[in-house]
This record gives structure tokens, sequence and C-alpha cells, in this order.
């Protein structure tokens, strides 16, 4: 893994920025050739303002179609960029799907990715094949038979720990499949919404979907919950058939140390992904 960058070069300054988007109409976080990504709107903006081309660090890679409410990132700019209205300033160039919510200078230290805690995400599905309303249409998922919140509840504490969740992750070379789930807990709102909160220390490539997958097979009476222990288990990678809708899915916040434990948590994480890919 390269050594992350923990401080901005001589003659730079870090910025933290929260934003917010739709994930609707783009292909995910992370910059690719000839497609329209987060990443790549907002590398864009800051570097006209800058006059310098910049990189942007993420807290959480969302892929294609995925939300978020609270994303964080990192960006070194030069000292004499001027900070007054940026946020408005960025706003106005962006996309309305889009939105800078807050900028700060970052404190020492800080790394969007590998300063960052855990990572909590929302999945919102309707069952019963009920209509969803046009405005809830962009972030929540359909399901035509009803779904049993007790038995989702059961069969999600089967997953909670620190674990190798080869089972629920597309493979990625070079990437580690073991995280800590801290909580993953499903609700029926009052509006008849089933509503999942999911927090991890961080999540790998279509983590949180295949586990959606997962549980609403047991939740609709195809499967037992002790298939879920079995998937576990023995690391069998769940069929893309059961990879649910990008749509439900939201990013709303990361969690932080405080600024003296930024360097520390950087550190240990950067050593404890080296450890589990060797």
């Amino acid at each position: 893994m390269t050594e992350p960058t923990l401080y901005p070069e001589s003659g730079f300054r870090r910025l933290r920025i929260e934003l917010a988007y739709d994930g609707t109409n783009f292909s995910g976080w992370a910059t690719q050739p000839d497609r329209r990504t987060v990443q790549t709107c907002i590398e864009e903006a800051i570097s006209k303002i800058a006059r310098v081309d910049v990189e942007t660090i993420v807290a959480g890679r969302t892929d294609a179609g995925v939300h978020a409410t609270g994303q964080v990132i990192h960006v070194d700019v030069p000292e004499e960029m001027g900070l007054d209205d940026l946020g408005y300033k960025l706003n106005r160039i962006l996309d309305e799907d889009v939105r800078i919510n807050k900028i700060d200078i970052a404190p020492p230290a800080f790394h969007a990715r590998f300063s960052a805690l855990r990572r909590y995400y929302e999945y919102r599905i309707l069952d019963e094949n009920k209509v969803i309303p046009p405005l809830a249409r962009l972030n929540t998922a359909s399901w035509y038979r009803p779904l049993d919140v007790d038995l989702m509840n059961h069969a999600s504490a089967l997953l909670l720990g620190t674990h190798d969740y080869a089972a629920f992750c597309k493979y990625r070379e070079g990437g580690t499949t073991i995280r800590t789930l801290e909580t993953y807990q499903w609700r029926r709102d009052r509006e008849g919404y089933l509503v999942a909160d999911v927090v991890a220390d961080a999540f790998c490539y279509s983590m949180v979907r295949n586990l959606v997958g997962a549980i609403v097979c047991v939740a609709d009476g195809r499967k037992d919950p002790e298939w879920i222990s079995t998937l576990l288990e023995n690391k069998e990678r769940v069929s893309d058939s059961l990879v649910f809708p990008a749509r439900g899915l939201t990013l709303y916040k990361v969690d932080y140390p405080d600024a003296a434990e930024l360097l520390e948590r950087a550190k240990k994480t950067v050593a404890r992904r080296e450890e589990e890919n060797n």
C-alpha cells in the first residue's frame, strides 16, 4: 500500500470538506475515463478556483448510483487561495446534484480516508410491491414480498463483529475483505419504509448491498438465518442476483477521532491494511 500523504506540501494547506450528492447520474465517486463521476466534478470545480490541478481524497468511495449526505474529503490547495465564500463559489460551479455543505481548514495529519474511525450507511426498502412515491424513487429500493423486521434483525446480528466478509464483497486485487461491522439494524419507519443502519470501520466493494440482499433472503422466507452464518464461515460469494440496487443506499456520516489522535489513527489504519493484505 502506498504511504498516505498526511501533511500538505510546502506552500499548500489542507481543507476538510463535507458534501452531499444524488448518485443517480454518476458512475460512482472515483474518476473514470469518459464517465461522469463525483470526484471529477469536485476536482474540476476546485481546480478552477485554485488555478492549479488538485486531487481529492475521500472517506468512502461510493459505487455508481449510491448517494451521500455526509461524505468527507480532503484536498490540498495553495496557501494564497482565498477561502471566503468558497463553498458558495463551488456550489455556483457544480451541478445541483452535488452540494458543498461545509469547508474547514483541516487539523494537522488529517486524512479523510485513513483517519476515519467508521462510516455510516442507510438502506431503504419498500416491500410488498407497494408503490414508491415519485419523490422517494431515487433513494428507495422496491421488493415484491413482505419482509419480517424481526427476522431481519435476528439474521443481521449474526454478521456483527470482525470477520472476513469475502462472501459479501466483489473481489478487488490487493484489497482486504476483513472488516469490523459494528451496527446492522433494521426498523420500519412511520411511512412503512424498511430502513437499515449499517456501521463499520470501512466497507469493501458492494458490501452493504450484498448484506442487504442476503438478509432479504431470510426475511421473505427463502433462507434460514443459519444460512447467513454459513456464508460468513465458508466465504462463499453471494450470487450477484442478491445484490440490491444502488439507489437505496446512502452514506450519511463519517466519524473521526479528536485532532490529537488523527496521526495515530491514520498510521494504525495503514499498518492494519498492510498486515491483512500480506
